[in-house]
């Protein structure tokens, strides 16, 4: 099983990638942000405002606060400034909400309601990886906006320095 540390670790690499993703989203006119390239979402503006929404729908399982959109299609933030500080404030969030775990309740059973009411269980764990797996999974499909729209550089998107950022959360502990 995943130890709380690496959940550390996966809320600090998710707010480095949404970071250096938006500040890419950032720079695009406002036609390209929002042209719809055929990714699930339509756009980069569609992908990142689920994102967005679902990482709001699981905390709010997880923590009982926060909102609970019911459309997974919803948009959330038609201003990219307005989602971009949301978003930051969501990843603040998802680290503060991680750093809570100890290693018996991410062993443990969390109970929540489905979207359709439906009550259900899973281990916390691997309701976390799920969270952090989704996160990936469409900052690929970003990823594949901003490669269509031919604005993707190498430097943005070099690897996250896993060994440093574990040897510092280590030291500030």
């Amino acid at each position: 099983m995943i130890t709380q540390e690496r959940f550390n670790l996966l809320a600090a690499y998710n707010r480095w990638a949404n970071a250096r993703l938006y500040a890419a989203a950032l720079d695009l006119s406002e036609l390209s942000y929002r042209l719809h390239t055929g990714v699930y979402f339509g756009s980069l503006h569609g992908t990142l405002n689920h994102l967005l929404l679902t990482d709001r729908l699981w905390l709010k399982r997880l923590t009982g606060e926060g909102d609970l959109p019911n459309d997974l299609n919803a948009i959330l933030y038609e201003d990219r400034i307005e989602l971009t500080k949301a978003r930051i404030a969501e990843d603040n969030r998802m680290i503060e909400v991680t750093g809570k775990y100890d290693e018996t309740a991410l062993r443990g059973l969390h109970s929540y309601r489905t979207t359709s009411g439906m009550p259900q269980s899973q281990v916390l764990a691997d309701i976390l990886l799920h969270l952090f797996n989704h996160q990936t999974h469409h900052r690929g499909q970003a990823h594949a906006c901003l490669s269509i729209l031919k604005v993707v550089s190498r430097r943005r998107w070099t690897c996250w320095p896993f060994k440093e950022a574990a040897q510092r959360q280590t030291s500030n502990n």
